[in-house]
């Protein structure tokens, strides 16, 4: 078989930049385009210093996997969280935004693994491209890259990180514990997500504060906003998963739904189904190998309640719980850019 690409082309840092504004954003979050541009150059030049291995297949793969990143949410919270904290350069947190894009990468290439993904934003995925064994060894070659990048950091950071990492692995577990059963509940689902988004985003953002030496109710206000954050984003995610556009995601639709996880889509509309339609769901949704039909079901099920307005509305406010957490830093265009990236990912179409 010949040597999947080790780079496949991708929108320009600046064009990821841009896209996560989004339409219709405020002259003064387009002005800052130049700077956050290059704080993710920065950050991919860190990443890519240690990227290589003595095995040039690990390498390709790590390459691979890293360039299938998506939109860099990650860095672009930590780099816009130091400014708005009023850093004026964002050296302090290079290796630390590099870090947290690796976990976050590698999370990624575990997930595909677990879920047998066959594409990752618009090409083959790591499983596909390079198999199995070599999808699992990357993963983990990319988590030991993280923290060796974390290491520059002081202890209670590597710790914050070490934990956050450690969420990303109960939250797998407590995911595949609740597999096809949809009376797992609400609070099972925010468990999982709680660990396996938004526990990372609350880390990092916390320990940028803490690198910018600020007090101790502002780091709890980064973390508080990175876990709000990583909610509505989550939620939003599932949300897209059943209602998205495949070709804006680079994915296929019904992940969830096919490997029966239960989401807030899915618990919303079984819970207002009744009767044989409720029957149905479930008969559907437990099942271990679901048909193209059996999926779209299941969607015009979901469609047939009002489970995408009211898990729409949940994102939202999760939202703002995330801005409200903002009151406390200084007005300044990087508070706001972080006030609209928090609104964003709760009403994102990608």
């Amino acid at each position: 078989m010949a040597r999947p690409p080790t780079r496949a082309p991708e929108p320009s840092l600046e064009s990821l930049v841009s896209r996560s504004l989004g339409e219709g954003a405020p002259e003064v979050l387009i002005e800052l385009l130049p700077v956050l541009t290059q704080d993710l150059a920065d950050v991919d030049q860190r990443i890519e210093q240690v990227l290589t291995s003595t095995y040039p297949r690990l390498t390709d793969a790590a390459h691979y996997a890293f360039s299938s990143g998506g939109k860099r949410l990650r860095p672009l919270l930590m780099a816009a969280t130091a400014r708005a904290l009023g850093l004026t350069s964002t050296r302090a947190i290079l290796s630390l935004a590099a870090s947290f894009q690796l976990i976050h990468t590698a999370a990624l290439v575990h997930d595909d693994v677990i879920d047998h993904a066959e594409m990752r934003r618009g090409r083959p995925s790591l499983p596909s491209a390079f198999g199995l064994p070599s999808s699992i060894v990357t993963g983990d070659y990319l988590f030991v890259r993280a923290f060796e990048l974390a290491a520059d950091y002081p202890r209670s950071i590597i710790l914050r990180c070490g934990d956050s990492c450690a969420d990303l692995v109960e939250g797998e577990v407590l995911q595949e514990a609740g597999r096809y059963d949809l009376n797992s509940g609400r609070e099972h689902y925010y468990r999982v997500i709680e660990r396996k988004t938004a526990a990372i985003v609350s880390a990092a953002l916390a320990s940028i504060a803490e690198i910018a030496q600020a007090p101790l109710p502002v780091v709890e206000a980064c973390a508080t906003y990175g876990t709000a954050l990583g909610i509505a984003f989550q939620i939003r995610d599932d949300l897209l998963d059943v209602f998205g556009d495949p070709d804006l995601l680079g994915k296929p639709l019904y992940t969830d739904l096919r490997e029966g996880n239960p989401t807030l889509v899915s618990l919303e509309a079984y819970e207002a189904l009744t009767g044989r339609d409720k029957a149905e769901f479930a008969r559907l949704f437990s099942l271990r190998r679901k048909s193209a039909s059996n999926l779209a079901r299941l969607r015009a099920l979901c469609e047939a309640t009002d489970a995408a307005r009211r898990v729409s509305e949940e994102a939202t406010a999760w939202a703002s719980r995330a801005v409200r957490a903002l009151e406390t830093f200084p007005p300044t265009p990087y508070r706001t850019l972080l006030e609209w990236l928090a609104r964003g990912a709760a009403a994102r179409r990608f």
